[in-house]
């Protein structure tokens, strides 16, 4: 029994380690107060209740007053969580996981592009994916490759209402990520080209992420052609990832914007910057 509660105890805070950096660490301090919640409570039901309470309030704490100025001392600084700017996150998991920080320059650098747009096309809300773990240079941000040292930054495309055809700040995706804008005919099929090589986890994404809502938008190119435009203006901006049939229908050719390659996932369904 004690072997098996040593390997929960372990796989918890691993996962936890794994999608939110810090929540391993806030999870064994929790269980410092359960000798003081089974002095007083009886019932293993509400026990169960109040060591998740503990938890997740200990979780909540150092997440949004702890975390932040330590985060500065590595070199990062959480990007904007409300919605009263111009760059917000899609979802709340996002910054709830720890997965919004970056360092100041990129941060800075968001917020003007996300100024920028709002004052090109009025209303326009950019939102931000997934970034960076506060914390450690190298520390994956798992799944992807490469978010590791503060300095990259995944954004959603725009879309239109089909319905009514006009701008909308909603996307088909929930998380951001799996609703690809496909290649058309003429245009080259990047997916199709790595799928035939072998690089099953290109389109892996695809398959995972309900599809449901993909007929009720439409892909808003003026927007997003503008967003990748004021981002390649930037001289700090090293890389943009974006799909090579997007590239080619946006007519944006520019020494920045790199293909990924096949041993990534698909970037028609969201925009990767890096800095320098």
């Amino acid at each position: 029994m004690r072997i098996v509660k040593i390997v929960a105890i372990s796989t918890t805070v691993l996962l936890l380690t794994i999608i939110s950096q810090v929540g391993g660490i806030i999870y064994l301090c929790s269980r410092l107060t359960y000798p003081f919640l089974r002095r007083r409570i009886r019932s293993k039901g509400i026990i169960i209740l109040a060591k998740l309470v503990s938890f997740l309030a200990l979780y909540f704490i150092v997440c949004f007053t702890i975390i932040p100025p330590l985060a500065g001392i590595f070199g990062r600084v959480p990007l904007p969580i409300g919605s009263s700017g111009n760059l917000r996150p899609l979802t709340s998991i996002t910054f709830l996981l720890n997965r919004h920080y970056v360092n100041p320059e990129l941060n800075d650098l968001a917020i003007k592009v996300g100024d920028q747009l709002n004052k090109n096309f009025p209303g326009t809300k950019t939102l931000y994916l997934d970034a960076n773990f506060p914390f450690l240079n190298g520390f994956p941000l798992i799944p992807h490759l490469s978010h590791n040292d503060g300095r990259k930054l995944d954004l959603a495309f725009f879309y239109l209402d089909k319905a009514t055809g006009k701008r909308t700040e909603k996307v088909p995706s929930p998380i951001g990520y799996g609703i690809c804008e496909e290649p058309r005919p003429g245009e080259v099929n990047t997916a199709e080209f790595c799928n035939e090589k072998g690089y099953w986890q290109y389109s892996a994404l695809k398959k995972l992420v309900p599809q449901a809502n993909q007929h009720k938008f439409i892909f808003d190119s003026l927007r997003t052609r503008e967003m990748v435009s004021l981002f390649l203006a930037q001289n700090q901006v090293g890389k943009i990832f974006i799909e090579p049939h997007l590239v080619q229908r946006l007519q944006l050719q520019n020494s920045k914007m790199r293909f990924h390659g096949c041993g990534a996932v698909r970037h028609d369904d969201h925009l990767h910057i890096q800095l320098k």
